[in-house]
């Protein structure tokens, strides 16, 4: 059971392009933004907060058509996946951290094709946590986890289910963790519209002049961040599907 959700969880990534509904796997909340209703941050071709929404409808509907059901599962899994990490929730007209060229330990950054590696994003979405998993496979590692987090699940579980919420946690731990714990400080870009990493007066080019460095000390602030959003994902996406189930036994 184990394996086919984690084949579940990564196929929403694999349809992406087809589909091109790249904008269900993200909400973009500019940097220093208050905390409020996210509709003003979800785009017009959606966003992940809006996505969950209308897969988790058609997921609970007995009569929608069976293949829609079974997408809307897949999805549900990922984009709850993809909402606790937190580069998923802002951007400083970067693309979600993805024009943010970064020395991250040895490895030193470099362009091809105009995007960069390794960026911010990348780091983040696995970078951070394969070295925290110092060579675990994925059950040894969820084992940790559960082991590490078993005073606070019965919190989250009272806590019930809210998305937006969800969001905004994500978000003060891009400001405080994710960005604020780079060096040097990076300044907060103007809120404009990013297509490309050549976009915003060339943020990627920009951003690389500054030689951001993520070492030691940043993956010792960034590890218990990704425990938790990890620990807290796949709570909170048990209690969305087991809720689902008990909509349509």
């Amino acid at each position: 059971m184990r394996d086919a959700m984690a084949d579940a969880a990564t196929w929403a990534d694999d349809v992406r392009g087809e589909r091109k509904n790249g904008p269900w796997h993200y909400i973009d909340i500019p940097r220093s933004s208050q905390r409020g209703p996210l509709e003003p941050f979800c785009g017009q071709e959606g966003c992940v907060t809006k996505a969950i929404s209308e897969q988790l409808a058609i997921l609970k509907d007995k009569n929608a058509d069976a293949a829609k059901r079974a997408d809307a599962l897949r999805y549900v899994i990922h984009f709850v996946g993809d909402l606790h990490q937190p580069l998923h929730t802002i951007t400083n007209a970067d693309e979600g951290g993805n024009c943010m060229p970064v020395k991250y330990f040895r490895r030193s950054p470099h362009e091809h094709n105009h995007s960069f590696s390794p960026n911010l994003h990348s780091i983040w979405d696995t970078a951070i946590l394969e070295r925290d998993a110092e060579g675990a496979d994925a059950a040894e590692y969820a084992d940790t986890l559960e082991a590490q987090f078993v005073a606070d699940i019965e919190g989250w579980q009272k806590a019930g289910i809210h998305v937006d919420e969800w969001v905004w946690e994500g978000y003060d731990f891009a400001e405080s963790v994710v960005y604020g714990d780079l060096t040097p400080k990076i300044a907060i870009e103007p809120n404009v519209a990013v297509h490309s990493c050549s976009d915003d007066n060339n943020i990627g080019e920009r951003l690389l002049r500054q030689n951001i460095v993520a070492g030691e000390a940043y993956q010792e602030r960034a590890a218990p961040v990704v425990e938790k959003r990890i620990a807290e994902g796949g709570v909170r996406l048990a209690l969305i599907l087991n809720d689902a189930a008990k909509a349509n036994p």
